[in-house]
């Protein structure tokens, strides 16, 4: 339903011709490039955009090229991690947002999940397995940089799907109860609600919650998430997360938020949609 909003058209028209719009992760220069291939797909994401649209299918074809050496992605290479790894990771976990039917990227999940279950062949995770795991798997080079926590956006994303139950479980928890929640996507522990309801910060939470509802066999774990969501919920069975919530990636979905009722309803279209994902299992 919001598809053909002014927030939509503004960003395919940045589109360049070989899908990407400039730079995929960093920008750097945003007079040239105004918005990031990355942030550019996330927003088309939220506003409904899937891989039958042929903008999602121009970017996941170059995304593909870039992920097989075809092409590369004009960003600077970044010295902080290996970046060969990292784009791969990145290139690879947005494709995936989109198909489950790209070969190179289901590779690259499977690699990940390799890397992440090694952590939890014990009891409880092991940093001295994982780093052992990250090297053999990945390939990771000499002087590569730091190794990715994998309880960041992309390795969440990436390998929502690729574990058996009991990996499942033990990653889930582990994520849900980190210190420092989903890096890219909210700074604290999931396990623990947000004070506020109507707030930029509950925006952010129900993000992470909603790359969690990817893990389906835990989806019971956030019961507490659903009853408190649906405690928020006003006298007319819609939701109300406050103007403040307006941060062009997750809000606004219509195009002006003049009227109260039109934030009333982008709100409850997205609560809803995470609601009915909660529930799928």
């Amino acid at each position: 339903m919001y598809k053909e909003s002014k927030w939509a058209k503004d960003i395919l028209s940045e589109q360049k011709d070989d899908g990407s719009w400039g730079c995929f992760h960093t920008l750097s220069e945003p007079s040239k490039y105004p918005i990031t291939t990355e942030q550019a797909l996330r927003r088309l994401s939220i506003l409904g955009y899937t891989l039958e649209d042929e903008s999602i299918q121009k970017a996941v074809l170059y995304m593909n090229n870039c992920l097989t050496g075809k092409s590369q992605i004009p960003d600077r290479r970044e010295k902080l991690h290996d970046w060969d790894i990292f784009t791969s990771l990145m290139l690879s976990s947005w494709i995936r947002r989109f198909t489950k039917d790209n070969q190179s990227a289901n590779n690259t999940a499977k690699k990940w999940a390799s890397v992440i279950k090694a952590a939890f062949t014990g009891n409880e995770y092991s940093q001295e397995e994982y780093s052992a795991a990250y090297h053999d798997i990945l390939g990771m080079k000499p002087k590569g940089g730091r190794l990715i926590n994998f309880t960041n956006f992309y390795p969440v994303s990436l390998t929502a799907d690729m574990y058996d139950k009991n990996t499942e479980e033990r990653v889930f928890d582990y994520i849900l109860n980190q210190i420092d929640g989903i890096y890219y996507i909210y700074d604290e522990a999931l396990s623990v609600l947000p004070c506020e309801f109507a707030s930029k910060k509950a925006s952010r939470y129900l993000g992470a919650v909603e790359l969690l509802t990817a893990y389906k066999g835990n989806l019971h774990k956030l019961n507490f998430v659903y009853k408190w969501i649906n405690s928020n919920k006003n006298e007319h069975d819609n939701w109300d997360m406050g103007s403040s919530i307006k941060d062009k990636i997750y809000f606004p979905l219509s195009n002006s938020w003049r009227l109260k009722e039109s934030r009333v309803l982008d709100c409850t279209y997205r609560i809803k949609k995470l609601l009915s994902e909660m529930k799928s299992q």
